[in-house]
C-alpha cells in the first residue's frame, strides 16, 4: 500500500502487521519511517480492529490470540503457566508506537513509561483472545526536535473480561537513536540516557 493509504487505513490484519515489523508494508515509505513493531515471538498483537484520530486524540482497538504453546507459558511459571502481566503493558507500548507511525511520526520508537497499572485477572493457556482498548489522550509532534509523543489510557480484556487497566502509558518516536548495524559496534551500540545534557 502507499504511504497515504497507510495513514488513511482504519484496520490492519496480521499479514499487514508483520509487514510493518519487517519494514515493507508501505511501497513509498518516506525516509525515516523506522518505527517498527517487535518481531515474533515478542510481537503481542495479531490484528488492529480499529484505529482512529480526532485532532490530538484517538482510539485503538486490537487483539492478540492466545496460543497454547506460547513461549511465555513454557517458562512462566513451570507448573503454573500464566502470561506475564508486563507483556500486556508492552503490547500497549507496541500499539502506541504503531499509532505514532500511523499518525506520520518518523524515527525510532521507544517506550517512555506509564502511570498506574492495575491487575484484576490473568491470562492462562486456554483463554482465547486478549483485547486492547486504548484511549489516546494526547498525540503531539514536537517541531523543534522532530520527535512525536503519545499518551494514553488502556483497558485490557481476556475473553471479554476486564483484567487490567493502565493510566498514562507513554511512547515516543525519536530521530538518531536507531542501531541498524547490530551486532557491529557503532555510535548507538551502547545504551543509557538518550538525551544527555551538554557540559
Amino acid at each position: 500500500m502507499t504511504y497515504q493509504e497507510f495513514m488513511e487505513r482504519g484496520h490492519f490484519d496480521l499479514k499487514e502487521i508483520l509487514a510493518v515489523v519487517y519494514g515493507n508494508l508501505v511501497s513509498d515509505a518516506p525516509k525515516g519511517m523506522d518505527a517498527k513493531l517487535p518481531a515474533p515471538p515478542l510481537l503481542m498483537v495479531d490484528r488492529v480492529l480499529s484505529i482512529t484520530k480526532n485532532n490530538r486524540q484517538g482510539m485503538i482497538v486490537a487483539e492478540q490470540d492466545i496460543r497454547l504453546d506460547a513461549w511465555y507459558f513454557q517458562c512462566h511459571l513451570p507448573g503454573d503457566p500464566v502470561q506475564p502481566g508486563c507483556l500486556c503493558v508492552d503490547a500497549v507500548w507496541q500499539l502506541l508506537g504503531f499509532y505514532c507511525l500511523w499518525r506520520g511520526a518518523l524515527g525510532t520508537g521507544r517506550a517512555l513509561g506509564c502511570g498506574e497499572v492495575f491487575f484484576s485477572g490473568q491470562i492462562r493457556p486456554y483463554n482465547k483472545v486478549v483485547r486492547y482498548e486504548i484511549n489516546i489522550k494526547r498525540f503531539q509532534h514536537l517541531k523543534d526536535s522532530g520527535a512525536s509523543i503519545v499518551i494514553a489510557d488502556a483497558n485490557i480484556f481476556v475473553d471479554d473480561e476486564l483484567i487490567m487497566t493502565l493510566k498514562d502509558a507513554r511512547t515516543g518516536v525519536f530521530h538518531g537513536i536507531a542501531y541498524p548495524d547490530y551486532p557491529h559496534k557503532s555510535a548507538n551500540a551502547v545504551g543509557g540516557i538518550m538525551m544527555k545534557e551538554k557540559p
